[in-house]
């Protein structure tokens, strides 16, 4: 994988972004990529950890809402100050999916992503939560795109059937 991949769904313009703080969380986080592929959704898809990688981090979160990014979908695990950091340099709204640990099982994650401060919020799903932060992320898009309103309402459908 290289550091950056983007959805190629005809020459689309992403809508999404995932990033992820380790290669590591890749395997999970194509269980995302997946579902937004699913619902039709266009994303980019990057690793850069912001502890490592800080100034890529800023860079790539600043310039999202540019490049016609709309959410956010932020994985990482221990410490997992990716998405808090992700927030504070966006006005969009950030999805976080905290990764399982072999330390503590992924409670750490969780715990650093549910406890932003004041002013800097994330929205957080279960810890390997990935497909339920592409759904939400895709919910997200549907409050003001009618398009992605009614693949959820579809996928929702299909799930009451099943």
């Amino acid at each position: 994988m290289t550091d950056k991949e983007e959805a190629d769904m005809a020459g689309q313009t992403p809508l999404v972004g995932i990033i992820m703080g380790s290669k590591s969380d890749l395997e999970v986080m194509k269980e995302c990529a997946a579902q937004l592929e699913e619902l039709g959704v266009p994303y980019e898809l990057v690793v850069a950890s912001a502890h490592r990688q800080p100034a890529k981090v800023h860079e790539w979160a600043a310039g999202a809402a540019d490049r016609g990014i709309r959410v956010i979908v932020a994985a990482a695990g221990k410490a997992a100050h990716l998405g808090g950091v992700v927030a504070a340099y966006t006005p969009l709204p950030v999805v976080t999916v905290p990764m399982k640990t072999s330390d503590l099982g992924g409670l750490d994650s969780l715990l650093s992503m549910v406890q932003m401060p004041t002013g800097v919020p994330v929205a957080c799903v279960a810890i390997n939560g990935a497909k339920n932060a592409a759904i939400l992320a895709t919910q997200i898009l549907g409050t003001a795109m009618p398009e992605y309103r009614a693949r959820i309402e579809e996928y929702k459908a299909a799930m009451a059937d099943a």
